[in-house]
């Protein structure tokens, strides 16, 4: 079982959740970090047996000795990668999303490949829980490949949660892509309700099976509820406007060690979409 943790827009409380909900698992489960600009999940666990692999992206070499400068490179990539007026053609490194393309449509084979570091994962153990979080290099901007790293990772024998990054654009969809399920992670304020319809609508393009958790719930309005009850979605756990919450967090302790009766509420949470899924998937 694959859940993923996502929300429509950052703050809303995407990794206190997934977090906490790994730590209520009665068994061994996996969670992967895949917030790759901004990894924080290990921020909140007490890390053993860390191991770093180094993440590349094959990115294409001219071989002058061959290229004849005839450019169907530069018409094949969709993205402007590699250009070629007239002459020789020039490689957009930063912009390259390593498909491959260009060298396989390449008359003369005058491309070669070659894997340049774009970031690293990283995997740990604490308790019963296995982390492997993305590190994309600072400066860059494909995150899809480090998680895509993150996501090869998987052991399917485990359970696992992966803290998908905000908002609905790539990233996000390569976080959740061939998940079980999606946990949606939202607030109760217009900000959070906007953000979340969009959220809704990329899910549902997807196809994937997902419910809504409200955070800080008793803080703001009742339009997300609303929302909700007019789609049909599933409000599946609120957590209320606790300052406590924000305190522990601030010392990046989990909920449901600072605060004991909180394990209940994600215990079910996990039981709930456990149901969820093997319904779906019956």
């Amino acid at each position: 079982m694959k859940i993923a943790v996502a929300s429509g827009k950052g703050g809303t409380g995407k990794t206190t959740i997934a977090v906490n909900l790994a730590a209520a698992f009665d068994q061994a489960v996996q969670l992967l970090d895949c917030d790759v600009e901004e990894p924080n999940v290990h921020l909140f666990l007490k890390r053993d047996n860390i191991a770093e692999r180094i993440v590349t992206m094959p990115i294409p070499e001219v071989d002058e000795t061959r290229c004849t400068g005839c450019g169907e490179c530069g018409c094949f990539c969709e993205f402007n990668a590699i250009v070629s007026v007239g002459s020789k053609p020039l490689v957009f490194p930063e912009m390259c999303h390593g498909c491959g393309g260009c060298q396989k449509i390449c008359p003369e084979q005058a491309l070669r490949e070659t894997p340049v570091r774009i970031g690293t994962t990283k995997t740990s153990t604490s308790r019963h829980i296995t982390l492997t979080e993305g590190n994309l290099d600072v400066g860059l901007a494909m995150a899809p490949p480090v998680i895509k790293a993150v996501k090869a990772q998987v052991q399917n024998e485990l359970p696992a949660i992966l803290d998908a990054p905000p908002g609905t654009s790539c990233p996000v969809i390569a976080a959740i892509r061939d998940v079980d399920y999606v946990i949606m992670v939202t607030e109760p304020t217009p900000f959070g309700l906007h953000d979340l319809a969009l959220a809704v609508d990329m899910v549902n393009t997807l196809g994937i099976p997902f419910g809504v958790v409200v955070n800080r719930a008793g803080s703001g309005d009742h339009r997300v509820h609303e929302f909700c009850h007019n789609r049909n979605i599933s409000l599946i756990l609120e957590i209320p406007d606790d300052r406590r919450i924000a305190e522990a967090y601030s010392r990046g302790e989990l909920i449901v060690d600072a605060l004991p009766e909180y394990k209940p509420l994600f215990a079910r949470l996990k039981t709930g979409i456990n149901t969820l899924v093997h319904g779906v998937h019956r």
